[in-house]
């Protein structure tokens, strides 16, 4: 009996890879949430107990949360050219091992120095993992659903800091700060060998650099059509510049006013959410609650933005991202200025969930906006740009908090403060102009 559809052993082989790719690109960025994390949920222990790593004020508490993301910010970029030149699969591999490594050795410091120079070498892994997986679950998501596998793999972020705020809750009096950085080393003995048999190269970027042969012979080893992911390079009658790759391809005229404007979109996104990260749990301290009662308000923050964007997702594929990443930008504007009414538990952490949506969960989909705005040839630097160049909004989130907590500020300005982040956010998603790469709608 004839079969219509495509050899069922292909169908099976293709379904088996994007689902490890999707399981692994997901797995590895929740380990990367965690560790970008974690120090929001230690840091009230170094402000309180000099013993660990020295003395720490909270403007000293604040640039120690921003060499992270300094050091994200120049992974990221880094790995905007290299995942364009190299290959996605070589560039995820190395940030495993890079970031594990980091985790660990931060875990042994003793003092503030040392902790923040490992911070930043630790961010440098995590920035070009963010970016090069971005790229990679583009290209391999199926049509139709790319916001959706996107939010997915990128809801692993939020729930890595989830479960960064709830192993705390439940056992950093027993593991102490350093066992909370040890956890995060686990992918250089788990995910890393894993990726190493079961993550595939892009056959897109195989088929974008002129290696036909790989490119075909990835796709019968793994079961994706050539067809199916060379529309992502095929057809695109693209203006002066459209072979170039990497960054060149990215700042051509055809490319650089969205380009600026997405950068700007995803610095914005990320000071609200490591303002937010690091600082939720010290300033809900000073609100009144306990230690264990704070945290809790961060795990609620990233379980709110992990639930959030996948639902978000769905009308980002139905509608396309630039409304949605607008829509959720003010719904993340109006639920910080309700924190400041002075409602009851219950309602103060339903609002709080909401908060995750428009802060995590909205640069959750700025990634998957981004990744499905550039061809192939600049994919991963496109994401890369939004990944490090929005990390200067990420290096300003933890110092714009320890400003304002420094300078006394009422708690309910801070929100004010951040709401009119969020709302800043609103008019640069209606900037960005129609998406240029039709490939991928």
């Amino acid at each position: 009996m004839s079969n219509p559809h495509p050899d069922a052993g292909q169908e099976a082989r293709r379904m088996r890879t994007v689902t490890w790719v999707i399981a692994l690109a997901t797995l590895g960025l929740v380990f990367d949430g965690y560790d970008l994390v974690v120090y929001g949920a230690v840091v009230s222990t170094f402000l309180r107990d000099p013993s660990q790593i020295g003395a720490v004020t909270p403007a000293m508490a604040g640039m120690l949360g921003s060499y992270m993301l300094f050091g994200v910010m120049v992974g990221a970029l880094a790995a905007g050219t290299v995942g364009d030149l190299l290959g996605r699969r070589k560039v995820i591999l190395a940030s495993y091992a890079w970031f594990s490594i980091g985790m660990a050795l931060t875990g042994m410091t003793r003092d503030g120095t040392t902790f923040g120079w490992l911070r930043f070498f630790t961010g440098m892994g995590v920035g070009s993992l963010v970016a090069t997986t971005a790229a990679l679950v583009a290209e391999y998501a199926p049509k139709g659903k790319k916001n959706l596998i996107n939010a997915i793999t990128n809801g692993g972020i939020p729930l890595g800091s989830l479960l960064s705020a709830l192993i705390a809750i439940l056992l950093m009096d027993k593991i102490g700060w350093r066992g909370m950085f040890w956890i995060g080393a686990l992918p250089l003995v788990t995910l890393l060998p894993l990726a190493y048999f079961k993550m595939p190269e892009s056959i897109a970027w195989l088929a974008a650099r002129g290696r036909m042969d790989e490119a075909r012979a990835m796709s019968e080893r793994t079961g994706v059509p050539m067809p199916e992911l060379a529309v992502a390079t095929a057809g695109q009658a693209q203006p002066s510049g459209h072979d170039k790759t990497g960054f060149a391809g990215l700042f051509t005229a055809h490319y650089l006013f969205p380009t600026l404007i997405l950068g700007l979109m995803s610095a914005t996104g990320l000071v609200l959410v490591y303002s937010l990260n690091t600082w939720l749990p010290e300033l809900m301290l000073r609100a009144g609650f306990n230690a264990k009662g704070s945290l809790s308000f961060l795990l609620v923050l990233n379980g709110g933005s992990l639930f959030g964007a996948l639902l978000a997702s769905r009308f980002a594929d139905r509608f396309g991202p630039k409304p949605v990443v607008a829509a959720t930008f003010t719904i993340g504007a109006v639920a910080l200025i309700l924190l400041t009414l002075g409602l009851p538990l219950a309602a103060l952490l339903c609002i709080v969930a909401i908060v995750g949506l428009g802060t995590s969960g909205t640069q959750t989909l700025i990634y998957g906006f981004v990744a499905n705005y550039y061809r192939t040839n600049v994919r991963a630097a496109g994401v890369a740009w939004c990944a490090g160049f929005g990390r200067l909004g990420g290096i300003a989130g933890p110092m714009l908090g320890s400003l304002l907590i420094s300078a006394g500020i009422a708690l309910d300005s801070i929100f004010y403060v951040l709401a009119g982040i969020g709302l800043f956010g609103v008019l640069l998603t209606l900037l960005v102009p129609m998406a240029r790469s039709a490939a991928n709608r």
